[in-house]
Parts: C-alpha cells; sequence; structure tokens
C-alpha cells in the first residue's frame, strides 16, 4: 500500500512541467534548508574540512548553492517515473560515447566510474545510446526502506539499465562472462566501506579516506576498459556527461593505482563546482585524518 503511494506522489511531481517544477525547488530549497536544516551540521563540516582554504564566506556560499541543487535533484529525479526516451535524451547529453561503443562493439566490456555528483539518476539513461547487444548494468546499494527502494529501482531501470545490489556484483559480472556478454557497468565507487572492510586508504578533499577497491578489482581481473564519468551541469534542467579514458591498459598498473586515478578525477571534478557533490552524506566518518 505504501509503495503504491509514493509511487502515486511520486508520478504526480513527475508531470509538472520543468518551468513549474523549479519553482516548486526554490520552495523545497527554503524547506530543507531553513526550516528542516537538513544535516546541515554534516555538510558545513564536510565542507570546511575539504576546503580549509577558503573563507567562511565561500563556505557558506557553496553550502546554499549546494542545497539549491539538492532540491532541484530531487524533483530531477522524480522526472525518471516517466520522462521519454527523447526528453532524456534532450536534456542528459553523453560526449565520447561513440568511443565507448567502439570498444563494446569489439567486444571488450566496460567499468564505468562515477560519483554522487550532478544528477547520477540521469545517468543511468546512458542504455538508450550504447551498442546493440550489450549489456548495460548499475551497481547500487539496497536501501533500508524497501518501498523507495522498489520505487528508485523502477525509475533508474525504465531507461533499459540492469540494477544490480552490490553484495551480488562479483557473482553477477562472473554470470556475464561466462555467458559470454559485453557489458558497461556503472560503479558509484566514492561510497565509504565499512569500518571492518577498509584496506586501502588514499588522499580524497584534504581528508586521508579508506576507499572501495573492488571496482578495480573485477576491472583488472576480467581485462575490463575503465572510462571515468564527467559530468557537467549545464543549466538547470540540462548536463554533459563526458566519457574520459582512465588508462589505455588498466591490467598494468600497480594495485590500488587506478582507484587512485578515480579519486584524482573525481576530486578534481568537484573542485570546478563543488556545490554539485553530495555533501550530506557523511563520506569522512572513518578518515584517518584531516591532511592540513
Amino acid at each position: 500500500m505504501m509503495y503504491h503511494l509514493l509511487s502515486f506522489f511520486v508520478r504526480i511531481l513527475s508531470y509538472i512541467p520543468f518551468s513549474l517544477l523549479y519553482i516548486l525547488s526554490d520552495g523545497l530549497f527554503y524547506l530543507i534548508y531553513f526550516v528542516i536544516r537538513y544535516r546541515r551540521t554534516i555538510v558545513c563540516k564536510n565542507l570546511k574540512e575539504s576546503f580549509p582554504e577558503k573563507s567562511a564566506q565561500e563556505i557558506k556560499m557553496i553550502e546554499k548553492n549546494f542545497y539549491r541543487f539538492f532540491a532541484d535533484n530531487i524533483l530531477e529525479s522524480c522526472k525518471m517515473a516517466t520522462v521519454s526516451p527523447k526528453e532524456m535524451g534532450r536534456r542528459m547529453n553523453f560526449v565520447n560515447m561513440e568511443d565507448v561503443n567502439s570498444i563494446l562493439r569489439e567486444g571488450k566490456s566496460v567499468s564505468l566510474y562515477l560519483g554522487h555528483y550532478g544528477n547520477w539518476e540521469w545517468v543511468s539513461s546512458i542504455p538508450l545510446h550504447m551498442a546493440d547487444n550489450v549489456v548495460g548494468a548499475q551497481i547500487y546499494h539496497k536501501l533500508r526502506n524497501g518501498n523507495m527502494d522498489k520505487l528508485i529501482l523502477h525509475n533508474r531501470e525504465r531507461m533499459g539499465a540492469v540494477c544490480v545490489e552490490m553484495r551480488k556484483t562479483a557473482r553477477y559480472i562472473n554470470e556475464l562472462v561466462k555467458s559470454k556478454k559485453v557489458s558497461m557497468t556503472g560503479y558509484i565507487a566514492d561510497q565509504s566501506p565499512r569500518k571492518k572492510e577498509a584496506i586501502h586508504f588514499l588522499r580524497f578533499l584534504n581528508h586521508n579516506i579508506p576507499v572501495l577497491v573492488g571496482t578495480e578489482k573485477i576491472t583488472k581481473h576480467y581485462g575490463f576498459d575503465a572510462w571515468f564519468v564527467k559530468v557537467r551541469r549545464i543549466k538547470r534542467g540540462y548536463y554533459e556527461a563526458k566519457f574520459v579514458r582512465m588508462h589505455d591498459n588498466p591490467q598494468s598498473l600497480p594495485d590500488f593505482e587506478l582507484t587512485s586515478i578515480y579519486f584524482d578525477m573525481l576530486e578534481q571534478m568537484i573542485k570546478e563546482n563543488p556545490e554539485l557533490y553530495l555533501w550530506t552524506h557523511n563520506r569522512f566518518k572513518y578518515a584517518k585524518n584531516i591532511i592540513e
């Protein structure tokens, strides 16, 4: 019952024209930022520690701009429930897609490294532009709320992507390889591993953090190509996602080097427009220290 109510509410929001949606978003920003004050303590702490060179005024500006985008992102994600492939293709532009498709057509699978940056929900529309007979998958972390999890999965899979729960990743990829199926799999790899699973630390946004290395292990083990998705917000409701090859031969790299390349590229992207990163996430909870 609750799922159907949530689904109905999201569909109602999804039918609102974009011009009106952003008026609603302005009101949502005020509610989240000034009234509810959603995770403002965490956001402020993350920003101050990540950008020690910035003034208090600059940090406050990034914080407010982030919450404005956060409100936009929530409502833009709701549009996934009903938006047409044609409209999505007009608003989410993929650059260098043909370069990736040429690799896929050669029979080589691809690992896509992404971050919680820009509208990652809209990035799930990549299968609309992929070469024929290629499996488009995305790895996700299952939500505790079963109804929300079901709703988000439905929206993410509307454009042809297959959602794979994180704990089932290795089995799923292995089955694809055994079946000789070419795939392009997206990994939002900037999440924090559980404390007991932290085996490697590196520098990211002025912190020494534990990082997930599973994407690198899979990529190197199966000989996949590795690409980073660099997202840019052109204006409200319009994005560009550029595919950037991370290395010509990932298998030749020493352990953890591919992961290091990913976080360097992600950090550079975040610094260009820090308000587009998901600062409400307590990403640095297991950081060993702040690097001065």
